[in-house]
């Protein structure tokens, strides 16, 4: 059902690759809404996936960039602002990716170099598009700009990696460009912590079908959906939320505020064998 909530708002949509990820249901959902946009991903995502065919359905274009490219962020940002004829009012910041993850290397024996990869596209990509945005003044007064996080950026979730560490950088940048851009212009920037997700991306992560199917067990509500997620972007990008900036938003079924639910501890069992700590003192028998 369409609101339009978007009716005659412009944006930039970063991270599309395929129909299953948050970022392809989000565009769906604007061209819903009313609203147009300018999509755009990697050279090599693009190859990948099947972005030119939500250009198609959305009546848009894709303009490739590297996002961690800050020549390539200004030529987006001029093209894309040319195509829609003006400003945008909301960006969507869908991106990460761990080289690490992707090499099967542990929290405890990351590569450095890889690390720096995981930060600089998952996280310092969305300083970059937020300060060559202001730069190039591409976002209008009272403005809306979301990136996806996750809650491993507050929490220790096994396997999710360096990929935590950039989630809660991307978090601290939505604070403090926040500030800045909401002081200047009534722009708000907010992150969404959504729930464990079946894309591309979080296929990757190491135990992740475990960590889904946890994760709907402790949900009172179960996991948010992609489209679930897209949904709540849209109420982020309309005027229906003009003065919610700065703020880390749950979109997880009340997972974030759970500790334990009744169907987690029905399948939790004694014996459990323990691989990534040699000495589990929970184990000794008291003498």
């Amino acid at each position: 059902m369409s609101y339009n909530l978007l009716k005659g708002k412009r944006g930039l949509i970063f991270g599309a690759l395929n129909e299953s990820s948050i970022a392809w249901k989000t565009a769906e959902r604007v061209f819903e809404e009313g609203g147009r946009f300018v999509l755009t991903n990697t050279p090599a995502s693009m190859k990948l996936g099947s972005v030119d065919k939500l250009a198609e359905q959305c009546e848009t274009i894709v303009i490739p960039a590297d996002a961690t490219d800050v020549a390539d962020l200004e030529n987006l940002i001029t093209k894309g602002m040319e195509f829609l004829g003006g400003k945008f009012d909301f960006v969507l910041h869908s991106i990460g990716m761990s080289p690490n993850v992707r090499k099967g290397r542990t929290y405890d024996d990351l590569n450095y170099q890889y690390l720096h990869q995981t930060l600089d596209i998952s996280a310092i990509s969305f300083h970059k598009v937020l300060q060559s945005c202001r730069k190039l003044d591409a976002i209008n007064d009272w403005g809306s700009v979301v990136a996806l996080s996750y809650v491993a950026a507050q929490r220790t979730l096994y396997g999710y990696n360096d990929m935590a560490d950039a989630k809660a950088l991307l978090e601290s940048i939505a604070r403090s460009f926040g500030y800045i851009y909401g002081r200047e212009k009534n722009i708000r920037i907010n992150t969404v912590s959504q729930s464990p997700t079946m894309t591309t991306a979080g296929g990757g992560i190491m135990g992740f079908d475990k960590l889904y199917d946890f994760a709907e067990r402790m949900s009172p509500l179960g996991n948010a959906t992609a489209e679930e997620c897209a949904d709540y972007v849209i109420t982020l990008f309309s005027d229906l939320t003009r003065k919610v900036t700065m703020q880390n938003l749950f979109n997880d079924g009340g997972y974030s505020s759970m500790g334990m639910s009744l169907a987690a501890m029905s399948v939790y069992r004694e014996g459990l064998d323990y691989t990534d700590v040699k000495d589990d003192k929970s184990k000794k028998k008291k003498v």
